[in-house]
């Protein structure tokens, strides 16, 4: 017997001689457990279909939302012990290197579960066979620096004693599951104090574990993957239909050109103008464009009920119809010309949210004031850290995401509240929540050419880190 099959045997070994005790010692260590499980729940809702590979007796899938839940575990008793305990789930005596499903997920769970395999690439690659496109990979597993100590801990025997298992770096995981056809979008840690105490736990799990630097040295790293896309601009230069969103108040002078720049790209283009509250001729002069170009282009008008562009927003997409849904502010600052990009962007699966940001490139002389400039790096910073994916720019105005992941963001608008007055957030602190990628596509942001720019920099600062307050402990401190 070679040393594959010997470890993979000794692994499947020791989980049945465990099994039995597997549930006791489970509660025994509820609070550790538990934690985990509400971080992947944060990103899992209740419609997704969800796989856990390594489920052992399935307390993890037992307490997470989806509609459809499977299991799997090498171990035949493990198995047994998870039915018992949850007969509502599918469970299945199955080798994770050799996954029979006939099934694809949205969500793959693996916790705690790859250092105990023989061959993590091996693994890594099954998943293709029960992955969409669009299906996350959630891997958790301890982080290399507390080796030391859980090998001290078996050895007092305040934890139970596993097989020799391999220890990877975040680094690591990414790189095994690139080679294996999966791109990493999000790496994130939590928890310093594994007991509970009270008060005391809650502090240094809940706060310290999360700042900068002390998120470091968290036992519990957490990896977000997704399936490599392959498809060209080719693939996808007809396969979508898009809503592009222009929200425009006091825009008068740009709302013809807004139309005569607008690019072709996917099967078809429905523009949106949504009026908010003109103190010019901006609704007079969007009826009479939608009248001039009516054989040329497909044009929707609306007024906003409310007040301010996230109301704008909101209005505009409840009665969008494109697959794709993109914002374009009316001052035109960001080109029109530079759509097709956005488009192919998302088309493709780069991403499942495209940011647009202007703080790339060089701006025109005036198109950014400075203390706007300096305002948007701090945000980007803060923004960035919060939601653990690289944010450039927070309030540039062009946000891209497909309509069916819009829809199923304002199903959980109620977790953040409906408090943007600028849409930007709604939509970037909702595609967190959908455990979407967010990417950054940068632009060259252009000086506005009529009228004045509706924001305040100081009034609408403080606004901003409101919200980002606001955020912080609905994401990090929650």
């Amino acid at each position: 017997m070679d040393i594959y099959k010997e470890n993979k045997q000794a692994i499947k070994e020791y989980f049945d001689k465990t099994a039995e005790t597997r549930i006791k010692y489970r509660k025994s260590k509820k609070y550790y457990w538990d934690s985990i499980t509400d971080y992947c729940n944060f990103f899992i809702e209740s419609e997704s279909v969800v796989l856990e590979i390594g489920c052992g007796t399935g307390e993890l899938l037992g307490k997470i939302n989806g509609k459809e839940k499977t299991g799997i575990d090498v171990s035949d008793k493990m198995i047994e012990e998870a039915k018992k305990q949850f007969p509502e789930i599918e469970f299945v005596c199955s080798p994770a290197e050799d996954i029979q499903l006939d099934k694809k997920f949205d969500v793959i769970i693996l916790s705690n579960l790859v250092g105990y395999l023989p061959d993590i690439q091996l693994v890594f690659e099954e998943l293709q066979k029960v992955s969409h496109p669009e299906t996350k990979i959630i891997v958790t597993y301890y982080n290399i620096f507390w080796e030391p100590f859980i090998k001290f801990a078996e050895f007092i025997r305040i934890k139970k004693k596993g097989p020799k298992q391999s220890w990877l770096s975040t680094k690591d995981l990414a790189n095994l599951l690139y080679l294996s056809g999966f791109e990493t979008y999000k790496q994130n840690s939590s928890m310093l104090f594994p007991f509970y105490i009270p008060l005391l736990s809650a502090f240094f799990n809940k706060f310290v574990s999360r700042l900068p630097l002390f998120n470091l040295f968290a036992l519990n790293p957490y990896t977000f993957a997704q399936p490599l896309s392959t498809l060209t601009e080719k693939d996808v230069a007809e396969k979508y239909s898009t809503s592009v969103l222009i929200p425009a108040r006091n825009e008068s002078g740009n709302i013809e050109n807004a139309i005569l720049r607008m690019p072709k790209f996917g099967k078809h283009i429905e523009i949106l103008f949504v009026e908010g509250n003109s103190t010019d001729d901006t609704w007079e002069k969007i009826q009479e464009i939608k009248e001039k170009y009516k054989a040329t282009h497909d044009i929707k008008i609306l007024q906003q009920p409310g007040k301010g562009k996230g109301d704008a927003v909101r209005a505009g997409y409840a009665v969008a119809t494109g697959d794709i849904l993109m914002i374009l502010d009316a001052d035109l600052t960001v080109p029109p010309e530079q759509l097709p990009k956005f488009y192919n962007a998302i088309a493709q699966g780069k991403g499942g949210f495209i940011n647009g940001t202007r703080l790339i490139y060089p701006m025109e002389k005036n198109a950014m004031r400075f203390l706007n400039t300096l305002g948007n790096k701090f945000f980007s910073l803060a923004f960035s850290w919060l939601l653990e994916q690289p944010i450039k720019d927070t309030l540039c105005g062009t946000k891209v995401m497909f309509r069916k992941d819009y829809i199923r963001l304002t199903a959980n608008r109620s977790y953040f509240g409906d408090f943007d007055p600028f849409g930007d957030f709604d939509l970037l602190f909702g595609a967190f929540k959908l455990n979407l990628k967010i990417i950054d596509m940068p632009i060259r942001y252009q000086e506005r050419v009529y009228g004045d720019t509706n924001i305040s920099r100081f009034k609408h600062g403080l606004l901003l880190l409101k919200m980002w307050w606001f955020a912080l402990f609905k994401v990090k401190f929650s």
